[in-house]
Formats: structure tokens, sequence, C-alpha cells
């Protein structure tokens, strides 16, 4: 540029331009960060479900591990797991077969804490009034930073239950189940003093039908439980490959058994659990899934020949009950960002959060996410007076469990969608959380159990203990006589169950009526008055919230959204 040229430039006839050129903007109107509070103190109805479920001596050690949920540094592990997906090595550099899936960091940091807060077993390393609910409230608040990280710390704890089938294999493995330590190394068990378990049901053919799966298992010496066989054939979902065993279905001479399958033969060779590929989904992300095949894979029968679906159906049951709790939680977390993005942003002249129509919104939001919570951990409670041999406890937890999972699993994905547009445009971008949420959210409802599979399990559970179904409608009459739009849906719910004809075919409708009236009856016992009458009115009256926002007039929004709302500093 010549000499006259910077001359012009320093006479500009814009000087004022000039003088703000790196200066285009204020950023305002936007809400700070939301970072470093405290998850579990300020999530009232979290709280209460915990006391109330005489999980009191749990309340220190929940205030500690919702502050570090809330940080900054944790919040940050999540982003880091989900953008970084784990990557699969079949061979090492020397050609030997490995099998190795390897993580970020962030991961192995979820996991260790998850594994030190004692989401992978403490109600079976401590069992105690209210050990189920404390548990649950920790996986509550780790599920609202990462959901993919507790699909291992869920199949882990979930697998005592089937373990304990086989005296031999519950004192070997059990203990490092129950261990807190976290150990991700591609070892042997018998170097471990902490393990994590898997599941490997579904395979091509048969999906959620599993006696169709073709895997056969033949004993290497004595048939029978605790003994040896080897598996072939192969399973098309195998989640967190990582694990140190899996519990799998395979077709032995007495019929479909179960087994527990070790990564590593007890000799310290590589067992031929071969990895194919990993699976590349849509969302849980940071979680490893992958399809494998079993080329003779060592495997210790549990419980006896034929049993199969019996014993790992007891696993099955306690993930679908936290895929419950992950769904309310995920909803939380929905709300907590929602509500923190409204209370600080105005349009129009008023701030989001005060305005009629995004209150019903925001409200009738709220409500999905309490309702859900109140449920989860009535479950929660009915697991721990079931684990006390209440017997009444255990039918109602058995009819609950898939009940819940059905509704509030399948009210995740319109949940974050909802939620995403009360943001706006923001919540689509990569940089924000929401994305995330919402490739999340169709998970619970497909995994462990799709919706329909739900549903016929509440008509099997009814026809093996014909008394679950009057345990949980005692359960609804405890509300009976708080509200008329409510009793007058427990009538047409105990209407529905009394036509015996075509059941199957009304499943849906049945399930849905028995969610929303436990939902109901959980909120005018133990919810706020101002939400009990706004669910009943806005959800019992023929819109099952469908589509939110639709609440109906003289309700008090501000109040049910309050308890939402996060206080920074």
């Amino acid at each position: 540029m010549s000499e006259h040229s910077n001359s012009s430039r320093n006479n500009s006839i814009y000087p004022q331009a000039e003088a703000c050129a790196a200066n285009t903007h204020v950023v305002e109107n936007m809400p700070p960060v939301l970072e470093n509070y405290n998850m579990f103190t300020q999530d009232s109805v979290l709280t209460e479900c915990v006391t109330r479920g005489k999980a009191e001596w749990a309340l220190d050690s929940l205030q500690e591990f919702g502050a570090l949920c809330g940080s900054a540094e944790r919040i940050q592990w999540g982003v880091d797991a989900n953008r970084h997906k784990p990557e699969f090595n079949t061979h090492d550099r020397y050609g030997r077969r490995i099998d190795q899936v390897d993580f970020h960091p962030s991961y192995h940091q979820l996991m260790t804490a998850s594994k030190q807060q004692g989401l992978a077993g403490s109600p079976w390393e401590k069992p105690q009034a209210g050990a189920h609910v404390a548990r649950a409230a920790g996986s509550y608040l780790s599920t609202q930073i990462e959901a993919g990280h507790g699909c291992p710390i869920t199949m882990t704890f979930a697998s005592v239950p089937t373990l304990q089938k086989d005296s031999g294999i519950a004192s070997e493995w059990i203990p490092k189940v129950q261990n807190r330590g976290y150990d991700p190394r591609n070892v042997p068990h018998t170097e471990k003093q902490s393990v994590t378990i898997g599941m490997a049901m579904t395979e091509k053919q048969g999906g959620s039908d599993v006696r169709r799966n073709t895997t056969r298992a033949y004993p290497i010496g004595l048939r029978g439980s605790g003994e040896a066989y080897e598996l072939v054939g192969h399973k098309f979902f195998v989640s967190a490959p990582m694990c140190d065993a899996f519990l799998m279905l395979a077709q032995a001479e007495g019929g479909l058994s179960c087994f527990l399958v070790p990564r590593w033969r007890p000799d310290g060779s590589k067992n031929p659990l071969q990895i194919l590929r990993l699976k590349d989904k849509m969302g849980n992300a940071s979680n490893a899934s992958s399809e494998t095949e079993l080329r003779g894979a060592f495997g210790w029968l549990i419980g006896d020949e034929g049993r199969g679906v019996a014993n790992i159906l007891e696993m099955v049951a306690m993930t679908r009950f936290d895929c419950l709790v992950s769904s309310a939680a995920a909803m939380r977390q929905h709300m907590t960002q929602i509500v923190h993005h409204t209370s600080n942003r105005s349009a129009f002249g008023r701030r989001l959060d005060q305005q009629p129509l995004m209150q019903n919104v925001l409200a009738d939001l709220e409500l999905e996410a309490e309702a859900s919570t109140l449920m989860a951990f009535r479950a929660a409670e009915a697991l721990d007076q079931m684990t006390a041999g209440n017997s009444d406890e255990a039918s109602f937890v058995r009819l609950a469990t898939p009940v819940g999972k059905y509704w509030v699993c399948k009210r995740q994905p319109g949940h974050a969608y909802e939620a995403m547009e009360v943001i706006g445009g923001s919540a689509v971008m990569e940089n924000s959380l929401m994305p995330r949420f919402y490739r999340e959210a169709p998970i619970n409802t497909i995994w462990e159990g799709s919706g329909n599979v739900q549903c016929l399990d509440v008509l099997r559970v009814m026809q093996k203990d014909p008394g679950a179904i009057d345990v949980f409608v005692q359960e609804l009459e405890l509300a009976r006589g708080n509200d008329k739009d409510y009793d007058r849906y427990l009538n047409r719910v105990k209407q529905s169950f009394s036509k015996i004809d075509n059941r199957e075919y009304r499943a849906r409708s049945l399930v849905e009526g028995l969610a929303l009236g436990l939902q109901g009856s959980l909120l005018l016992r133990h919810g706020s008055s101002t939400s009990a009458e706004a669910f009943c009115r806005g959800r019992l009256q023929g819109n099952s919230g469908n589509t939110y926002g639709m609440l109906p007039e003289g309700l008090d929004c501000s109040a049910i959204i309050n308890k939402a709302r996060i206080v920074m500093g």
C-alpha cells in the first residue's frame, strides 16, 4: 500500500466506526452459564423423596455428590465423553487379538465417580432402610450430567440378583461388583478387585423374542449350575463391551440358559468373545455398544439349564427400574435448563418466565418432571420394602416397574423436544447441552424392552400374580377423596380392568391408565396442592399432555415453575 493510502486511512471521515471497530456489540439478554450449583440441595422434589424413602442417612453424601455433579468440571466431563466417541481396535500393533475399546479420559472419570458413590452396588453392599432410594438419588444426579456411562454402572448393579443364583459364582464375583473402585484395564478379573458386568441378550433374528436365540452352549465337562460351557454364536447388541464379564443367553441341551461369560478365560488367555464392530448410535455416544461373535467362548452356567429367561429377567427388572429413574432425571435437567434460560431472558418487553403462555408451557413440563420423579422413587421405596420381605410391595414393584418404564421413558422424547423449543435456536446448536439430551431421549424407551414389551409384561405379571393389580389399585385408592377429577379417573381405570376381553389389544391404554393414576395419587399425597390440582385438572380430564401448554385456567403456574428454579451463587 502506498504512503498516500496510509495517510488517507489516518484521516478517515469515519472516526467513530474506527474507534469501536473491535467492539461490534455488547452481549446482553443472554443467561449466564449454568454451572457450579448444588444439583441435590436445589431439587426440593428429590430431597423430599429421599427423606420420605427413609434414606436420611445418605443426605450428607448426596449433598456432596450434588455439588460435584453441578460443578463446571463434571459438566465438561459429560460434554467431552460424548464429543470423543469410543474407538475400537481388534489387534495390537504386533497382531495379537485384543478387542480393545478406548475411551476419552472423561468417560473414565465419570465411571470412577459413579463407582465411588456406590451406584454399581451399594444396596447389595449394605442392605438397609432406604438403600435403593439413596442409590437411585445418586443415579438421578449422575444421569443429569452424562447418561451413557450409566449403562455399565446399571448393568453391574443389576447383575447381582442373577449372580446370586449360583453360590460359587456369587462368592467370587459379587464382592468385586460391590467394590467402589474402578479398574478399566483389559486384564483377567482375577487380577482385579473391582469389576463391571455387562449383558448380551439380543440376536439378529430374535430381538426382544430371545427364545429365538440360536447361540449354542456345550458343556466342557459336567453339566449344571456353576459348570463350564463353551458358547458358539453371535450377539447383535452387546452394550459396554469392555465390561469384565457378561450375562448371556444360549441354547443348552436343557433349553435356553443363562451364562456368565468373562472377557478372559480362567487360565488367563483371551476368551474368544470377539467384537466385530461398534454400533454407530444416534445417541448414548459415550457408551460403546457392539456386535460380537462367540467362537467357543468360555462361560459358567447360572442356575438350571432351561431357566435362562427367568434367571436373566432378575437382572432386566433392575435395569428397567434404572431406565425409569434415568428418564425422570433427564426431565429434571430439561427443566433446570429451560427455567434458567427463561428466567434470564426477556422478549417483547417482559421476562420470558413471566409471560402467561410461556408459564403454561413451563408449568406443564414441570408437572411431567415432578410426577415422573415421584413415580420412580415410589418404585425405589418398594424395592427397599421388598428386600425387607414385604410381599405386597414385591407385587407392587413387579407392576410399577414396567408401568413406570413404559410411561416415563415414553414421555421423555416429547419433553426433550419441547424443552428445546422453549430455548429456541440456541438449543439446536451443538455447543448447547440440549442436542445431546434430545438424542439421548429415545434410548430408554427402546432399550431393556420397548413400550409394547413393557405393556405385555404388565399383562404377564397380572396373570402370574393376580393379587398384584389389587395391590396397585390399593395404592391408587389411598388418594381417593382428595380431588373429584382424580376420583372420577380412578373409577374409569378400575372399570377398564374389569373388562377382561381384548386386553392385549388395549394394553397401552390400560398401562397409561395405571401410570397416570399412580402419578396423580402420589402428587395428591406427597406433592404440593398446587401441583396436584394442576395435574388432576390438566392430565386426568382427557388430555394426558400430548401437547404441552394446555393447562386449564386458574392455576398458580409460578408456584409450579419455581420448583425448577436454580439460585446461582
